[in-house]
Parts: C-alpha cells; sequence; structure tokens
C-alpha cells in the first residue's frame, strides 16, 4: 500500500485572490484577500513565511498567531481560521483593509465624518481598555498600521505581534527591531536606569496620541510633530494633551479617556456614538427602550455612512424583528436602510421579511405595510404577489378599522399589475363591488371609485365591460358629493374603453341625470364629460371610418398603456383622505354598524333648522372644482379626458368632512331589469352585466333600502344650502335645490323612464301588479286556514285524561 503525503495549504477550506497583496503594514506579516472556497464569502489572509535564519520573527509571529486565536473581543480583529506548518503561518480573519488605505480612499470620495473617527477611536480605547484592564496585556504596538477596518466602517486592533504580559510573566517586552514601529514608542524607554514613575497603560496611551495625530494630520514624520495638534478637532485637543505629556504617570487609564471624551460637548458625544453603543447591547434593552430607539434611529440614518446603515444596522433591524418582537416600528427604517441594497441583495435579506409580515395580524404592521408598499413592490415577483401577499392583504377590505380599508384599496395601484388573472378580474372585483355598494365610509366609497378608474386598463376586456360602467354608474348615486363627482371623472379617464353604443346608450344616459345635481361641482363635471363623449360621436358620425380607430382599445386585451388619463385622474382621492379618514377613527372606533341600516335623509329647504350642522373651518370653496375655461371654436378632441387631473383636488378632504349624507332611492329592482332587457336589448341596465356575480359581492347589493324613508331628524339641512364659498351668496339659494330627489316629504316617483337606471318598459308594471295581487291573495288564504284550525279545536275543547280520541 502507498501513502502519498498531503499539501495542507491544498487541502486548507480557504484560498488566497489572484490579485496583489494589499498595502501590507510593517511587520512579519503579508496581508492578502481571499475567499471561502465553500461559500466564496471574502476574507482576509495574513501570510507568514518561515525563512531559515529569522528564528526571531517566526517566534514573534507564532505568538500573534496564539494571541489573536485566543483572544475575543468585538473591537479585536476577529479570528476565523488558521493553518501552521514548517513553510508557512496563514490567519484567516474577517475582510479588513488597513486604516491607512482606508483613510486615503475616503480622503479621495470626500473624506470622513467627525462623527465617524470619533467612533473609529472609541473602538481602539475600548479595545485598550479589554487588554490592559480586563486581559492584563499590553499591546505595545498600537499605531496605524496595527488597526484594521471592516466592510461597515468598524476600526478593530490587531497587530499582536509584540504583546506581552503587564505583569512581566514573560520577560518583558520584545524586541522589534523595525524603525517605522519603533518611531511611536515613547520618550521614556530611552532611559534604562527604571526610575521614571509610570503606570502599565502608560506607553499604549502615547502611541494612542500618535495614532490620533496621524488620523487627522496625515503620517508622523517625527516625535516632535506632536506637539503642533494640527488638525485636530478642539473638542479632542484637551485629552489629546494628557495622552502625549512629558510624565508618563498622568496619562489616563484608556476606561477614563473614554468617559472624559463621553462628556457632555466632548468629541466622543454624539449621536452616531450613541447609536452604535446602544446596537452592541440592544439584547439586554427593554421593549420599550428597543421601541423608542427604532422610532428615533429612521431621522438619524440619512446623516450615517451608507456602509454602516447596510452592515450593522440593517443586520440588527432583522434581528430585532424575528426574535425580538420589535413589530411596526423596524419598517421605517428597514426600508429606509433598503435603499442602500444592490437589487440582489434586497431579494435575500428584505423581501423574506416583508412576505413574512404580511402574515402579521398585528394591525399596526398591516397598515404600515400598505402605507410604503411603494419602497418595496418593484423587488416582488408576480408569483410572490399572488400566493404570498395578495391572500393576505385582501383581508383589509373586511376589516372594521377604516384606515385599514382605505390603505387597502389605495395598495391594490401598487399591486394590481402584478396580479394574475384570477385575482384581479375576479376577487378583487368582488371586494369592490361590496366596499362600493356597503361601506359607510364615504370617502372608502369614492377610494374605491378612484382606484377602479385607474386599474382599468389592467382588467380583461370582458370585466371592463361588465364592471366599468356599472361600477361608475353606481357611483354617481353616491350621497357623498367627492363619490359622484369620481364617478364622472371615472367615465372620462377612462373613456377610450367604451364602446359608441355603450357611450350613447348607457353613459350619456347616466351624466344626464347629474346636470340637475344639488352640488356645483358635480353639475360642472358633468357637464364637461357630456361635451366629451358627444364630441366623440359626433367625430364618429361625421365620419364612420374612424370608429375602428376610436374602439380599438375596447376589445384588446389589459394593457397599463391603455387607462389614457386613469394614470393620473384624481389624484386627490388616492392620497388626500387619509386624515379624514383617521379622524373618522378617532370618532367612531366602534365596529360599523350593520350594512341594513338607512342613512338619515336631509330635511326639505323649508323645514325650520334648530341645530345646524357645524360648518368646517375653512369650506371648500366651489373654486377648487372648477376647470379651466374650454377652447372655444373647433370642436373638442376625445382626448380631453386627458386633462382632467389639472384639478385642484386638495380641498376635497375638507368638502367630505362638510357634505351631508344624502341618499336616493336605490331600489334596483332586479325583476324590472330583466324584463327591460326582453323590451329593450339595446338599452339593458349598466347593473344587469353583474347578475352572475355572488350576493354578497356583486354591484347590485347595497343600496336597496326595504324600508320607506324615515322622517328627517330636526337640524339637518341640504348641502345645497350651505355657503360653500361659490361666487354666489347662500341667501339666493341654489337654482338647483328645488330639483332634489331627496325629499322626505313624498317619495321619489319611479314612473320617469331616465330616472335612477329605470330603464324598463310599460309590461314590467303589469308584472309587478299581477305579483302583488297574487301574493294578497296567498296571505288571505292562510289567515282563513289559520283561523278555521282554531275554531275546530275551540269547538271540541281539550281532551280529558284517559278519554278515547275519536276521528
Amino acid at each position: 500500500m502507498w501513502f502519498f503525503a498531503r499539501d495542507p495549504v491544498r487541502d486548507f477550506p480557504f484560498e488566497l485572490s489572484q490579485e496583489p497583496p494589499e498595502g501590507s503594514p510593517p511587520g512579519p506579516w503579508v496581508l492578502h484577500r481571499g475567499r471561502k472556497k465553500a461559500t466564496g464569502s471574502p476574507v482576509s489572509i495574513f501570510v507568514y513565511d518561515v525563512k531559515p535564519g529569522a528564528e526571531e520573527q517566526t517566534q514573534v509571529a507564532k505568538a500573534a498567531f496564539k494571541r489573536l486565536k485566543t483572544l475575543r473581543h468585538p473591537n479585536i480583529l476577529a479570528y476565523i481560521d488558521g493553518l501552521e506548518t514548517e513553510k508557512c503561518l496563514h490567519i484567516v480573519t474577517e475582510a479588513v483593509t488597513p486604516l491607512g488605505m482606508y483613510l486615503k480612499a475616503r480622503a479621495e470620495a470626500g473624506g470622513l465624518k467627525e462623527q465617524e473617527l470619533s467612533w473609529g477611536l472609541h473602538q481602539v480605547v475600548k479595545a485598550l481598555s479589554f487588554l490592559v484592564n480586563d486581559c492584563g496585556l499590553i499591546h505595545n504596538n498600537v499605531c496605524m498600521a496595527a488597526v484594521f477596518v471592516d466592510r461597515a466602517g468598524e476600526w478593530k486592533l490587531g497587530g499582536l505581534d509584540y504583546m506581552y504580559s503587564a505583569q512581566g510573566n514573560d520577560g518583558g517586552p520584545p524586541r522589534k527591531g523595525i524603525p517605522e514601529l519603533e518611531q511611536y514608542d515613547p520618550p521614556e524607554l530611552a532611559d534604562s536606569s527604571g526610575r521614571v514613575l509610570r503606570e502599565k497603560w502608560s506607553a499604549d496611551m502615547w502611541r494612542l496620541g500618535c495614532l490620533i495625530w496621524e488620523v487627522f494630520n496625515g503620517p508622523l514624520p517625527r516625535a516632535a510633530a506632536l506637539r503642533s495638534t494640527g488638525k485636530i478637532p478642539k473638542s479632542l485637543v484637551p485629552h489629546y494633551c494628557e495622552l502625549v505629556g512629558a510624565n508618563p504617570k498622568v496619562r489616563p487609564n484608556p476606561a477614563r479617556f473614554l468617559q472624559n471624551c463621553q462628556a457632555p460637548g466632548s468629541f466622543m458625544n454624539n449621536r452616531f456614538v450613541e447609536t452604535n453603543l446602544f446596537l452592541e447591547e440592544i439584547q439586554i434593552k427593554e421593549a420599550v427602550e428597543k421601541q423608542k430607539f427604532f422610532q428615533e434611529l429612521s431621522k438619524s440614518l440619512d446623516s450615517f455612512p451608507e456602509d454602516f446603515c447596510r452592515h450593522k444596522v440593517l443586520p440588527q433591524l432583522l434581528t430585532a424583528f424575528e426574535f425580538g418582537n420589535a413589530g411596526a416600528v423596524v419598517l421605517t427604517p428597514l426600508f429606509k436602510v433598503g435603499k442602500f441594497l444592490s437589487a440582489e441583495e434586497y431579494q435575500q435579506k428584505i423581501i423574506p421579511v416583508v412576505v413574512k409580515m404580511f402574515s402579521s395580524t398585528d394591525r399596526a404592521m398591516r397598515i404600515r405595510l400598505l402605507q410604503q408598499m411603494e419602497q418595496f413592490i418593484q423587488y416582488l415577483d408576480e408569483p410572490t404577489v399572488n400566493t404570498q401577499i395578495f391572500p393576505h392583504v385582501v383581508h383589509g377590505f373586511l376589516d372594521t378599522n377604516p384606515a385599514i380599508r382605505e390603505q387597502t384599496v389605495k395598495s391594490m395601484l401598487l399591486l394590481a399589475p402584478k396580479l394574475n388573472e384570477t385575482n384581479l378580474n375576479v376577487e378583487l372585483m368582488k371586494h369592490f363591488a361590496r366596499l362600493q355598494a356597503k361601506d359607510e365610509q364615504g370617502p372608502i366609497r369614492c377610494n374605491t371609485t378612484v382606484c377602479l378608474g385607474k386599474i382599468g386598463s389592467y382588467l380583461s376586456a370582458s370585466t371592463r365591460h361588465r364592471v366599468l360602467t356599472s361600477a361608475f354608474s353606481r357611483a354617481t348615486k353616491d350621497p357623498f358629493a367627492p363619490s359622484r363627482v369620481a364617478g364622472v371623472l371615472g367615465f372620462a379617464a377612462t373613456h377610450n374603453l367604451y364602446s359608441l353604443s355603450d357611450c350613447a346608450h348607457k353613459i350619456l344616459p347616466v351624466l344626464c341625470s347629474l346636470t340637475v345635481d344639488p352640488e356645483k361641482s358635480v353639475r360642472e363635471q358633468a357637464f364637461k364629460a357630456i361635451r366629451s363623449f358627444l364630441s366623440k360621436l359626433e367625430s364618429v358620425s361625421e365620419d364612420p371610418t374612424q370608429l375602428a380607430e376610436v374602439e380599438k382599445d375596447v376589445h384588446a386585451a389589459s394593457s397599463p398603456g391603455m387607462g389614457g388619463a386613469a394614470a393620473s385622474w384624481a389624484g386627490w382621492a388616492v392620497t388626500g383622505v387619509s386624515s379624514l379618514t383617521s379622524k373618522l377613527i378617532r370618532a367612531n372606533p366602534v365596529a360599523p354598524p350593520p350594512e341594513t341600516s338607512v342613512p338619515q335623509r336631509p330635511t326639505p329647504e323649508g323645514h325650520p333648522s334648530l341645530a345646524p350642522t357645524p360648518v368646517p373651518a375653512t369650506p371648500t370653496t366651489s373654486s377648487h372644482w372648477e376647470t379651466q375655461q374650454e377652447d372655444k371654436g373647433e370642436a373638442e378632441d376625445s382626448s380631453t379626458a386627458d386633462k382632467w387631473d389639472d384639478e385642484d383636488w386638495g380641498s376635497l378632504e375638507q368638502e367630505a368632512e362638510s357634505v351631508l349624507v344624502q341618499q336616493h332611492d336605490w331600489n334596483l329592482r332586479d325583476q324590472a331589469s330583466q324584463a327591460g332587457q326582453v323590451s329593450h336589448p339595446d338599452r339593458k341596465s349598466p347593473e344587469s352585466d353583474w347578475s352572475s356575480w355572488e350576493a354578497e359581492g356583486s354591484w347590485e347589493q347595497g343600496w336597496q333600502e326595504s324600508n320607506p324613508p324615515e322622517p328627517t331628524p330636526e337640524g339637518t339641512r341640504l348641502a345645497s344650502e350651505y355657503n360653500w364659498g361659490g361666487p354666489e351668496p347662500s341667501d339666493k339659494g341654489d337654482p338647483f335645490a328645488a330639483l332634489s330627489v331627496r325629499s322626505s316629504t313624498q317619495p321619489k316617483p319611479d314612473t320617469d323612464s331616465w330616472g335612477e337606471d329605470n330603464w324598463e318598459g310599460l309590461e314590467t308594471e303589469s308584472r309587478q301588479a299581477k305579483a302583488e295581487v297574487a301574493r294578497k291573495k296567498r296571505e288571505e288564504r292562510r289567515r282563513e286556514m289559520e283561523a278555521k284550525r282554531a275554531e275546530k279545536k275551540a269547538a271540541k275543547g281539550p281532551m280529558k285524561l284517559g278519554a278515547r280520541k275519536l276521528d
């Protein structure tokens, strides 16, 4: 059997890079970059080649190998692995850069900030304090060459080659024999008499003073240059002078030096140092302290170095969420640090945490995620959105908290482009139908309409045909005035998605009914929309060859570019109602009322007002709703709707608070709608297309009234009675107020074939009358049968005990 000698260097799990060695510090070691063979993670490798006749240097290198392997401290160079053979010594540490090279590179990029230098020196002094006070060791080599910087910008103390015990057990300090290192020795070492009184840390503190001088002024030419402070900050000068004093007895202990520098107004008393110190002790901090720290951290991250945020703050944030139950407070700083990451790093570090957060039941966590979704949505792929995120997000549509429902609706603007066919065209539409029809909060109904208009271009052609006209028609009958405006703007923003037949038979009749709306803002937008659609119809009527061009998007597949003005219309409703919703939450923190409740109707104009509803201090003026005047001359082009986002929508939040809740008769009359389809096939009701949806989520549900109109409480006035800041004073009245259908003195007539989507013929009324007669006959028959049974039972009387029942 043959035995072959194995090469330990070849079997070593780390390999040196092909790049030339970095600027190695003075001494026996040569610093190389390297990587771990198994994972490819970067490391630094200190290499010493054993040379014949250099036994003293070999012993120094072996001593450094032993010291670095046994000393563990956050501020001392971290040992990972090592290799010792007869020919060489390898020490593998974390990936670091010599301090001299690091300062030079940063100086070319603009230089280090004073707070970064203060924290770096803090780490070096803390390492010295650990060695002297805890280990009883003298470093004996503190200088620029003995300090290294990791990827997070943390300073690490290395260069343990000439370390010795403070008790003198190993025969005193070893001889260096290198002039570049001996120039940092204190002057008292030249006195061999031993009569100079000194402390065990005196020599290292002198060398620390030399290091401080070099950090701010560059390489030290000679010891006499220490007398000139140069660029050393004024807050550090008094403490620096103590280090380089001629009397070694008065040089402070490293622990006391740190204490002096952290005093109020001193060099190391700043936010950056405080943040680092908290992060080092975060595991032992109380939960309340962690919450406060993470809340304040986001404000400071802008002034912190990018490398520090990526490699030190980010791991602590991830750890705090995974194991510390930090909750939603980590989200803001987490996403702020995420901006410094590459796309690949974001996928590896942030996205798994975000996906896990969406499954949380913590409301604060969910609403923070929804509010900040735009910061990470671009890193989410479609399978992740559809399988791991959307199923959790849709629960927000059913939440009792209005703020969560509102943010869930807004988040659909970002999620819609990534949703699959089923989630977008089926699941999401069911929730939108329920919200628009049944939600008791006007701003949420309004936002649902706005969101539907913005994502309309992503819907399939069949879904667009079935949903958009019906949804926007329903919005135009909402008692909340901004919702009616949103419905009109929704028609205009998606004008290119409707056929000319739908424009003439479905959309224009709905818009025409709004020309007598009590709110002036609704009337103005309705007139503008009508002119736009009429211009479109007129252009095709004059030139029928334009029909194909006008209807090119009607049956086209979903595309984000087809939405026309949908990309920017009614932006107020998506971004400006959050504070209003928060007010609603504070004013009404309990669960919402049942869906069967009917809002109160306002009183007629002549009704006495005993307790008028307060008007906001800054009422919304109608000029905010007014648009720029039309160009007179040529007819308007069909693309006029693309300019409707020029409105000033910022005041809608105020109007949303002051508009009184008003309600129409929302009876949709399903049977009558079906009959109307038979008699008028070209004029079917917009809501009739939704008959296939489930009852709970259909657009046909929600606005129906099963009870007769209730009398309006005293003190309620029509919205048109208030002075909304328009050009005419309120005492003149609104000429359209008399046309309001929200009167409680008499029921709303149903005979108008153009009102409230009543497209049925006369046959419908006869059917309803016959059904009513049949129902009454059945009721009378039931009462007669019950009376006969009661009479028969009373005639026989109660049965006696033991009597035999005879038929």
